[in-house]
């Protein structure tokens, strides 16, 4: 009768506690990417009543006699599955879709988290402002370059600042050249291309190209731009077949030297004209400078790869978004704030871009919800609390019987 009483006091125990977990799950029902446990059980020691006996002399064997001690908590896991994707229209707002953590800093360790819910800090930083944690990712250089190999550290938006020009270092021409167009007489020529170049500091700068029929599918071209100097490259040669196609060109660079700053030195792409009957409509259909222009505004994409846009129209990389991986999700130590910490049992983290090695995308303006399910966790309810229940019987009854024992001698 002792046992009966201790095992009953075993499910009582245990149960409690997975209805403290049931509680604290639908505590968080609406918590930012809460990755809700669950409890499972296990027996604990058999007491040997009698032990087993195989087959012998024609009789059969006897199976074990055991008496069962009660149960204990096996395991309180925590359940990594996807939680439900909300859009919030926020664009600091990051979600993962798949597998993966965002890398979070204190400023002293690191933590990890699927909770998105990101806003730009004073300091221009990323940050977790419930908390004040900041995701973890890579900085791009001046070119918009993002290498992966580099050490974490905080993602600065610096917005309102200003970015360096881009000096002009190739432009692209496209369009016609009549075929039928006259031979003119030095100096006139048989068609003009304009284009605003940029140099070092920002300054613009108006490139002519002029266009000259020279022969029977032959052009000569010479850049100037006002009274500046060019180099020797600034002028050359285009070959077209009978078909109007262009098959050679000659000259390049276009170069001339402003003063107070780097030379131009810029790569023309006659490659896009042609020579047909028909109105000369030749002309520049993009360079690749810029002036320069203030941060205005920032995109994330689904790889965490972050783009700033600027008031010159210059889309420039300010740095990428990290996410790790883990061997073993649910071997994860949670550290309040919706962090996880790394446990002897998760493994090392994988710390890389998103989408590669098993980790999934990032979805923008999005949060995670909670992956608590009521219905599931009201079933589980009635059941531990029955369970509770029908425990606490059993040490109704076990007393029952000691008092029947008591009652023996009166």
């Amino acid at each position: 009768m002792q046992r009966s009483l201790f095992t009953a006091v075993s499910g009582l125990r245990n149960h409690q506690v997975k209805m403290d977990v049931i509680g604290n799950n639908i505590a968080n029902v609406n918590t930012t990417a809460f990755k809700g446990g669950r409890v499972r059980f296990q027996d604990i020691l058999s007491q040997n009543i009698r032990g087993a006996s195989a087959p012998q002399l024609g009789r059969g064997g006897i199976n074990p006699a055991q008496v069962g001690l009660g149960m204990s908590i096996g395991a309180i896991d925590t359940i990594h599955t996807q939680g439900s994707l909300q859009n919030t229209g926020r664009s600091t707002d990051l979600a993962i879709q798949g597998n993966g953590f965002f890398v979070m800093s204190d400023g002293t360790s690191q933590f990890y988290t699927r909770d998105g819910a990101f806003s730009v800090g004073a300091d221009g930083e990323l940050v977790n402002a419930a908390n004040g944690f900041k995701p973890l990712g890579w900085a791009a250089d001046a070119a918009g370059n993002i290498d992966t190999n580099l050490p974490l550290r905080a993602l600065n938006i610096p917005i309102g600042n200003r970015v360096n020009t881009r000096a002009t270092e190739n432009l692209v021409l496209g369009g016609n050249l009549d075929a039928l167009a006259a031979i003119p007489v030095p100096p006139a020529v048989s068609h003009t291309a304009e284009v605003i170049a940029y140099d070092s500091q920002g300054g613009m700068h108006t490139i002519a190209i002029a266009l000259t029929k020279t022969a029977s599918n032959a052009w000569s071209w010479a850049a100037t731009s006002g009274t500046h100097a060019m180099t020797a490259g600034s002028s050359g040669t285009l070959t077209f077949d009978a078909s109007g196609n262009l098959t050679a060109s000659t000259g390049g660079p276009i170069g001339f030297s402003p003063p107070g700053v780097a030379p131009l030195s810029v790569a023309p792409d006659f490659s896009g004209l042609t020579q047909v009957v028909g109105r000369s409509s030749a002309m520049v259909r993009s360079q690749d400078g810029f002036p320069v222009g203030e941060l205005e505004s920032f995109m994330i994409g689904n790889t965490g790869v972050i783009n700033g846009v600027y008031t010159n129209g210059l889309v420039v990389a300010l740095g990428q978004v990290a996410l790790a991986g883990f061997p073993n999700p649910e071997g994860l130590q949670k550290a309040a704030a919706n962090m996880f910490q790394i446990s002897s049992n998760s493994g090392l983290p994988r710390i890389g871009g998103a989408g590669l090695e098993g980790r999934g995308m990032i979805e923008t303006a999005t949060l995670e919800m909670s992956n608590v399910d009521l219905s599931v966790e009201f079933t589980e309810m009635i059941t531990t609390s029955r369970a509770f229940q029908a425990n606490s019987r059993m040490i109704s009854a076990s007393d029952d019987l000691l008092q029947e024992v008591v009652n023996l001698k009166r």
